[in-house]
């Protein structure tokens, strides 16, 4: 018996979860605000792109470091590579020749002239060279020297390790590394003022859905009052105290009124799906939000506004900041194309065939270092280059001067705005006032037969438009205010 219990009481706890999760309650203006940062494609885009230049960051970092990379290669040649000519090697091949050529001549002049024995002498050491053993051991030194200096380059194998460090390059690598810094944060500021517009199109959709509530309220106040006031006719009517065409004035009145709430209901659920849409719900969602009962000080805005700060705090100023120190780096790397650039390298070369041991089949390597230094001597489009990067830049700073001139505009039109509204506000509430007392007395002489029913109507008409008037200038001040807020860079 506990067991079902407690599984019955699972089950309604889990039921009633899912009627909270299915169905989204009231919604307030904060739940809308979470919603929306949650679901917004853009944020979403831009959170990549931030990462993306977060990335591209480090890249240029590593511009300015060592770079170590490995090459290898295998190359098969039909041919071996020859240091030895054709009329070479058979010169060597057949050394014994040559040598006895070359001896005799010599031995002919040194000891030909001697007297008696030199030609005797000279004689016998040419019979000497010419023996067949003495010419087989030179011919022999002569095949080994040309299979020596033979090499075996068809299977070549090569691999290096490099190391490549820049010194200097003009102000370049570290121009690159700013300017990849200032494009991260741009990424920033550019997501902060998105989600600063997501959130004041969901503010705008919200206090309408809470205008429009209010307004089918006034909607249905009103066509109560008039259904009221049709029935007191249609007894006045019988009674023939009233004419039917008192009557016809009144239900044409009872269908305008009818009609506008049927109106509202529309726009109520038109507003609900334009909230639902910047929130990321679907467009069918049933919601409420809350009840919109907030109170709206009295006054006008008094605070005193200083530019410098609005400038200092301003997006669309921070981005175009970043864009001017963006311009600078430009300038210096377009100007980097005409000075010198210095690059250090050092490696292990190794080879197969032995480069340093007579082309020996083996490995072989050595270590090397260098330094490479280029000069531009004559690029006449780096000049350009950079005049056209100090043009930009000038650009921006007109920008820039423009950007402040608009943005002084737009806060004295804003708290301008917001000002008017607190006027409407104002009046508004003296019209509700007056209105009141005139629906109020109105009623009351209507019951007393002292006046038609036109007049009450009039009297409702007018009490029900203050209302809107008053609710349309609470709005409005709300929105003003976030407005400046916005202008102000808050």
């Amino acid at each position: 018996m506990r067991n079902k219990t407690i599984i019955f009481t699972l089950l309604l706890v889990v039921s009633g979860q899912w009627s909270v999760t299915s169905g989204q309650g009231v919604l307030t203006l904060e739940e809308c605000h979470r919603r929306a940062l949650e679901s917004n494609k853009g944020l979403k885009k831009m959170e990549e792109k931030k990462a993306e230049t977060e990335a591209t960051k480090e890249v240029a970092l590593w511009q300015m470091l060592p770079k170590v990379s490995a090459n290898g290669v295998y190359n098969w040649m039909e041919k071996s590579t020859n240091l030895l000519s054709d009329e070479q090697k058979d010169r060597l091949n057949n050394l014994s020749g040559v040598v006895q050529a070359d001896l005799a001549s010599s031995i002919q002049q040194e000891f030909g002239g001697l007297p008696i024995i030199g030609d005797a002498i000279a004689n016998g050491l040419i019979n000497i060279l010419s023996s067949g053993q003495l010419a087989t051991n030179i011919d022999n030194v002569g095949h080994r020297i040309v299979d020596a200096l033979e090499t075996d380059t068809r299977n070549v194998v090569a691999g290096t390790v490099t190391i490549t460090q820049p010194i200097y390059m003009g102000g370049k690598l570290r121009a690159m590394y700013s300017t990849a810094s200032l494009l991260a944060e741009l990424s920033g500021v550019e997501y902060d003022k998105q989600k600063e517009e997501l959130l004041i199109s969901v503010d705008e959709a919200y206090w309408t859905v809470v205008s429009v509530k209010h307004k089918k309220e006034l909607a249905e106040q009103y066509a109560a009052l008039l259904d009221t006031l049709n029935s007191h006719v249609e007894e006045m009517v019988r009674a023939e105290v009233a004419t039917k065409g008192d009557l016809t004035k009144v239900r044409v009145k009872l269908n305008e009124a009818q009609m506008s709430l049927t109106k509202a209901t529309n726009g109520l659920a038109l507003a609900k799906m334009l909230l639902a849409q910047r929130c990321g719900m679907p467009l069918d969602t049933v919601f409420d939000v809350e009840s919109g009962e907030w109170s709206v000080a009295s006054g006008q805005w008094s605070a005193d506004i200083n530019m410098d700060t609005v400038w200092e705090n301003r997006k669309e100023m921070k981005m175009l900041r970043i864009s001017d120190s963006v311009a600078q780096n430009a300038v210096v790397m377009a100007r980097s194309t005409l000075l010198p650039n210095v690059v250090v390298t050092g490696g292990y070369l190794v080879s197969n065939p032995n480069l340093f041991n007579g082309f020996s089949n083996e490995f072989g390597g050595t270590f090397t270092a260098g330094v490479v230094v280029n000069i531009p001597i004559f690029h006449p489009g780096g000049v350009y280059a950079l005049k056209a990067a100090k043009h930009k830049r000038q650009e921006v700073m007109y920008q820039m001067e423009e950007a402040k001139e608009m943005i002084e505009l737009q806060v004295n039109k804003v708290k301008f705005e917001l000002d008017l509204a607190y006027k409407k506000l104002e009046q508004a509430n003296s019209n509700l006032e007056n209105a009141e007392e005139n629906l109020k007395l109105a009623d009351e002489s209507f019951k007393a037969g002292m006046c038609s029913s036109s007049d009450l109507m009039a009297a409702q008409t007018a009490w029900i438009k203050a209302e809107s008037e008053v609710l349309d200038a609470e709005i409005e001040i709300e929105m003003s205010k976030l407005y400046l807020k916005q202008a102000l860079g808050e």
